[in-house]
């Protein structure tokens, strides 16, 4: 975090090489144990008076911006290198790789469009490493992550009258069941386990400059679990209803993306070393969030919605686009003891044309300043740095319903269900890092 991630890939100061390029190991003598936690505060809100909202039959749905929706995020990590021989190394990592969470307030004018939103990925990661000892390695690392899930939000019910009766009279009998038994609630969870595969090269030019390179494997979570809607209206004569529970299993698939970093490393001389990268994600695998049943037609959910087919019990369209980061930083040695480093990324979003109320970003900045102490007689070294990210836009969402097989086109079933807003985003996160060398 020091230098921004600047040249990562090329810079293996201790074992957490096993996340950022395995080949790195190869360059760390003996053992090596690095442990650390990372915390990430984002402040992200819609500004007063821009949230309107209207249900599917257009009227204007009361309510708040919705608050603050990110909390504060704590995220620990773990990793182990050992020198096998002069010509291998191996290594292991638990680190936290991906990760989403926001949480709106109740009376959130877009409830009907999202309120929780929570995504928690762990992963363990062999690796290895081998070394020409010409001054070229590789290495390979495996992920296996474990992630769990969960979506939820208010239902509209007012598309579901209307479908049976007049506009008029679908509206009167939403108001009066939502004041009696309040909105139904959707309650999606899921886990899954998925594996994808790393591969490093780092190579020295001299003994001043080298270069490295990373490149990792796509794959795709299928989140298993269950689909709830509480307190959905079921009838028990004409214009009375009684609120139900009705759960059905459910699975959503997460696309994770492709992705290659490169990086360099110089020493300027004995006391400065310039840092530089840049990496290039495949973040347009995640075209929709989609809910689909594992019961076929014949689960309650599906059957009260009247689901069909390979249609999902719901659909949000997200459409991401690739997205690049380029970094810069250095790092002063101003004594054998204490360095100082500070680093600078541009880091493209990949939300594009679809901003959504769940997942509501921009494009930023990422400003980082660090410290390293270090003891070489006792092995033990310690790093600190503090960074703050400056979003470019306030993102705008201008969010419909749209159809899962015309993900551009809006879903007549919904009607003229809408939310927009406009949003403030400014985040800082900050980290330590313990380091051992036996």
């Amino acid at each position: 975090m020091g230098v921004a991630n600047a040249g990562a890939v090329a810079n293996p100061e201790n074992a957490s090489t096993v996340f950022f390029n395995p080949a790195g190991m190869s360059q760390l003598k003996g053992t090596n144990m690095s442990f650390g936690v990372a915390v990430l505060d984002i402040d992200a809100e819609a500004k007063r008076g821009s949230t309107i909202a209207t249900d599917a039959l257009g009227d204007p749905v009361k309510g708040s911006g919705g608050g603050d929706i990110a909390g504060l995020a704590v995220l620990p990590n773990f990793f182990m290198t050992h020198e096998v021989n002069d010509s291998i190394d191996v290594g292991f990592g638990i680190h936290a790789p991906y990760g989403l969470a926001a949480d709106y307030d109740d009376d959130f004018s877009g409830r009907y469009f999202a309120d929780k939103t929570e995504l928690t990925a762990i992963s363990f990661t062999p690796t290895i490493a081998l070394n020409n000892g010409k001054g070229l390695s590789m290495g390979l690392g495996i992920n296996i992550m474990y992630a769990e899930a969960r979506l939820t939000k208010f239902q509209d019910i007012r598309a579901g009258f209307a479908a049976q009766t007049s506009d008029a009279t679908a509206r009167m009998l939403a108001e009066n069941y939502e004041a009696a038994y309040g909105a139904p609630y959707s309650d999606v969870n899921g886990d899954d386990i998925a594996v994808n595969f790393r591969v490093g090269f780092l190579y020295e030019l001299s003994d001043r400059t080298q270069f490295g390179l990373t490149a990792q494997t796509g794959t795709e979570f299928e989140l298993k679990g269950d689909a709830e809607i509480s307190g959905f209206p079921e009838p028990q004569a004409p214009g009375v209803f009684v609120p139900i529970t009705m759960k059905e299993g459910a699975n959503v698939p997460l696309a994770i993306p492709e992705s290659i970093t490169v990086g360099a490393r110089h020493q300027l001389n004995d006391s400065v070393t310039l840092l530089a990268g840049a990496t290039y994600a495949r973040w347009s695998r995640f075209e929709g969030l989609d809910v689909f049943s594992t019961e076929g037609d014949g689960g309650q959910i599906s059957q009260a919605l009247g689901r069909t087919g390979d249609q999902p019990l719901s659909h949000v369209t997200e459409k991401w686009q690739n997205t690049w980061q380029f970094n810069v930083g250095g790092i002063w040695q101003a004594t054998p003891t204490w360095a100082f480093k500070a680093g600078y990324a541009w880091d493209e979003s990949p939300v594009d044309e679809f901003v959504t109320a769940r997942v509501p970003s921009s494009d930023r900045h990422w400003l980082t300043l660090g410290t390293q102490w270090k003891d070489a007689q006792s092995g033990w070294t310690v790093d600190a740095a503090v960074g703050t990210l400056l979003f470019t836009d306030d993102p705008k969402i201008d969010e419909f319903v749209y159809q899962y097989d015309a993900p551009s086109q809006k879903d007549p079933a919904a009607r003229d269900s809408n939310y927009k807003g406009e949003y403030e985003l400014d985040a800082w996160s900050a980290s330590v890092q313990v380091s051992k060398a036996f």
